[in-house]
């Protein structure tokens, strides 16, 4: 099925529709869409730092919290 026929089937689904919830999901799901993706937000040096630090966790890379707070408090 194409685009348009799929655009005219839900358009059709939407019309016919009685029930109120469906309508405010639907409606949800387009205002969520619309809401720009935090991660599209980001500098691309935020995204790179991101990206290593996450490389950092998965080798082991890193002291958890409360081992740093144990070496650091005395």
């Amino acid at each position: 099925m194409n685009i348009q026929a799929e655009k005219l089937e839900i358009l059709k689904m939407i019309l016919e529709t009685d029930n109120p919830g469906i309508l405010v999901s639907i409606k949800r799901l387009f205002e969520k869409s619309s809401t720009p993706d935090f991660w599209q937000t980001l500098t691309q040096e935020q995204k790179d730092e991101i990206k290593q630090g996450t490389k950092e966790i998965e080798n082991g890379e890193f002291v958890d919290f409360d081992s740093l707070m144990t070496k650091h408090r005395k």
